[in-house]
């Protein structure tokens, strides 16, 4: 049998793993980021500790997106015939501030009395819409 002491087992893994810590995580900076070695060694142990866990959880998010994604057009796929499609995302509705609500309404009541409410229909027509007529 022929050795070759390049494939010699190290003693420990996990020390040769030590040995070359430095080297893998620059490796990885390189290959996901594009960090040049001068980027790289401008870091400090802590940014590269952030930056890895933010990479991290930007993987999970998009997994987990696209699992989603997935799951929900398999339901639509396989839903009963006349059902309602299922939308992947659900709008929110923001909170409102009563006090810019408040504001807007009372600066939409003052141009309201001084030049009437033929504001409105311009807005309908510079967007090609009818205007709705009043209900009595």
């Amino acid at each position: 049998m022929i050795d070759f002491e390049y494939f010699e087992q190290a003693s420990d893994p996990d020390e040769t793993a030590k040995n070359y810590q430095d080297v893998i995580d620059f490796a990885f900076f390189v290959v996901n980021f594009g960090y040049s070695k001068a980027d790289y060694h401008a870091l400090t142990p802590k940014e590269k500790l952030f930056i890895m866990k933010a990479y991290e959880n930007k993987t999970v998010q998009d997994s987990t997106g696209i699992r989603n994604a997935v799951l929900n057009a398999m339901a639509n796929f396989y839903r009963k015939k006349g059902k309602r499609f299922i939308p992947l995302w659900k709008k929110k509705q923001q909170r409102l501030n009563m006090e810019n609500a408040k504001e807007q309404l009372s600066t939409i009541q003052t141009v309201e009395q001084q030049e009437g409410s033929d504001w409105i229909r311009k807005i309908y027509q510079a967007n090609g819409w009818k205007h709705p007529k009043e209900k009595r």
